[in-house]
């Protein structure tokens, strides 16, 4: 398909979209349809209330003389055609409303996504403007073969994440020291700055031939 073509074809499909008022409009034709069909079973029941199906002729087969047979005759036409005028209408109303449904829908997740799109962009902002996450604490030494030697972590280096401790909710070392108690054996998510540059190391805590469960000094920063 070409750009021309798709071009129409968006056209075309927005032309033809089905609004509220089309729905409204077809249920004014809904209404007045069914209007007709009770006038033209009033007009039945006030002939001796001779319905749609009794018959009209006389026990000897002549055409009744206490009914207007052509005014029957007309109103059993008139309510079979707008029976099915009416079983039209029905089908293009619902047809109407699940089309609004479904637009309702589309424009519904389309919202959603622009509304995500928008707090990712804040957030990302926020995190801009904020510059670097700020170190709480420094290693001051480690200990050679002990689980933060293994782990990566060399002197020097500045922490800005050691598992749930961050500079947000940094108070003092003890926060550490109660991270290290509950994770011993489990992994943590140690983020550091060496040399200006972010690393992220996993750092076990566990018993070794030292003393401890990191075997190195962690010294606070001041802020």
């Amino acid at each position: 398909m070409s750009d021309e073509e798709a071009r129409q074809s968006g056209a075309s499909s927005q032309a033809g979209a089905v609004t509220v008022s089309d729905v409204q409009e077809l249920m004014r034709r809904k209404e007045e349809i069914e209007a007709q069909i009770k006038a033209n079973y009033d007009m039945l029941e006030s002939q001796k209330g001779i319905g749609m199906n009794e018959p009209l002729v006389d026990c000897e087969g002549y055409p009744r003389s206490d009914v207007d047979l052509y005014q029957v005759r007309t109103a059993r036409h008139n309510i079979i055609c707008l029976q099915n005028d009416h079983k039209a209408v029905m089908k293009q109303v619902e047809e109407a409303l699940h089309q609004l449904h479904a637009r309702d829908k589309e424009k519904q997740a389309r919202d959603m996504a622009e509304a995500h799109k928008e707090a990712m962009n804040r957030k990302l902002d926020q995190s801009e403007s904020q510059g670097p996450p700020q170190a709480f604490a420094k290693v001051n030494s480690i200990s050679p073969g002990s689980p933060a030697s293994i782990a990566g972590l060399q002197v020097d280096d500045e922490i800005v994440e050691f598992g749930s401790v961050n500079t947000q909710n940094f108070q003092s070392l003890h926060n550490i020291g109660s991270v290290v108690q509950h994770s011993e054996g489990k992994p943590l998510n140690v983020t550091v700055i060496r040399s200006g540059e972010k690393h992220q190391l996993r750092l076990v805590p566990t018993r070794w031939a030292g003393k401890g469960l990191l075997g190195c000094n962690i010294i606070p920063l001041q802020r």
